[in-house]
């Protein structure tokens, strides 16, 4: 499946043979800088073509090869996930060039939703000392236990974009990714006749829904394989039956001897099917002056080629 492509090295995740590494070179970097420079965030922000636009700037670097490779990446059953990021961590790029590069790898898959948190198609948000939000997203403190995006909202939401903007005074809070198919409670989980049953999902006032969802937490892939829709904050149970099966499907994930836990570098950006990975993420090391700001982009797939 992993193919050479020039300007781009691109390798098997040291810590998980699902997990595909896509470093890219100075070379694209500064390639870049021309077509990413025509348009202010702004721009990207209030027209939706222009987002379009530096996505095909990335991919004719590649001569339209990146995108069909991350397409069969995040859609393979055996892969689902890539983490990609500048090979020179050390780079000369600010936080505009990597809100740019989000908006332009997350176009080569499908189409964001609106991020109803920051009433844009992306949200960044910051990790600091003192909190006072309403979910757990913000606090540094606690576990953000394994979870996937979009549960209480009406839209599809396929995949997953998630990127390290920026990092100061950190220790801990690595990233916690746990696939399907390697959990070994899914099975037993999946067969049990809760999980099948519809759960109501609600969210928190800083999340800007004004509605609550209804499905079950476990369906299936037209090929019978499982696929899971949850996060631990915001369903509310109906019953008795119901509030057992989360806590026994939470303490099951969180006691998965096969979750993968690594660091991500600043500018690096990991994207995952949100049907079959689940992420979370681990506490930080207290330190008053501790700061980590990520960017969300989470949205569908296209029905078509996107070329």
């Amino acid at each position: 499946m992993i193919k050479k492509i020039d300007g781009f090295d691109i390798s098997i995740n040291k810590y998980s043979s699902r997990i595909i590494d896509i470093d890219i070179t100075d070379e694209i970097l500064d390639k870049l800088i021309f077509p990413f420079n025509k348009f202010d965030i702004t721009a990207l922000e209030y027209k939706p073509f222009t987002r379009f636009t530096i996505a095909k700037s990335l991919d004719d670097l590649s001569n339209n090869r990146l995108s069909k490779l991350l397409n069969k990446i995040i859609r393979d059953r055996n892969t689902g996930c890539f983490i990609i990021k500048p090979k020179n961590l050390i780079s000369k790029f600010n936080d505009t060039f990597l809100v740019k590069l989000s908006t332009a790898i997350s176009y080569l898959i499908g189409i964001p939703n609106h991020d109803a948190m920051a009433g844009k198609y992306y949200a960044r948000f910051y990790v600091k000392h003192e909190d006072k939000s309403d979910s757990y997203l913000r606090k540094a403190y606690i576990n953000m236990d394994l979870h996937t995006d979009g549960t209480y909202v009406k839209e599809k939401t396929d995949w997953l974009l998630m990127s390290k903007i920026e990092e100061k005074n950190v220790e801990g809070g690595e990233t916690a990714m746990l696939h399907l198919d390697d959990w070994e409670h899914c099975e037993e989980l999946l067969n049990d006749p809760v999980a099948k049953e519809n759960f109501i999902w609600g969210s928190p006032k800083s999340k800007n829904i004004d509605y609550k969802v209804e499905h079950p937490i476990f369906s299936v892939d037209k090929n019978g394989r499982a696929q899971i829709s949850y996060i631990d904050q915001f369903p509310e149970p109906k019953n008795m039956k119901q509030g057992v099966f989360l806590q026994k499907l939470s303490d099951s994930l969180e006691e998965s001897t096969n979750k993968i836990i690594t660091k991500l570098p600043v500018g690096s950006s990991i994207v995952a099917n949100n049907y079959f990975w689940l992420h979370g993420r681990k506490a930080f090391k207290e330190h008053k002056e501790l700061s980590r700001e990520l960017l969300r982009i989470r949205g569908s797939f296209f029905q078509e080629s996107p070329n």
